[in-house]
């Protein structure tokens, strides 16, 4: 499943993938998917499409935020 919105994407973060959304992860992430040499980041955007990358690069914003 691909989230739609902020609300599903948060809940399988943490209830399907159990991690926590901690200041630290949620930087880290950011770091690596606003790097767009990231080889990582590279096949995110492969295989998921850059409007769904900026979706999760706001979602951890947004994550960062409460």
């Amino acid at each position: 499943m691909i989230a739609e919105n902020y609300n599903e994407w948060k809940n399988c973060i943490i209830n399907d993938c159990k991690i926590q959304l901690t200041k630290e992860y949620c930087i880290e992430r950011i770091k690596v998917y606003t790097d767009s040499q990231n080889v990582e980041t590279l096949k995110f955007i492969d295989l998921y499409g850059i409007q769904h990358t900026e979706n999760i690069i706001n979602w951890f914003k947004q994550a960062l935020n409460e």
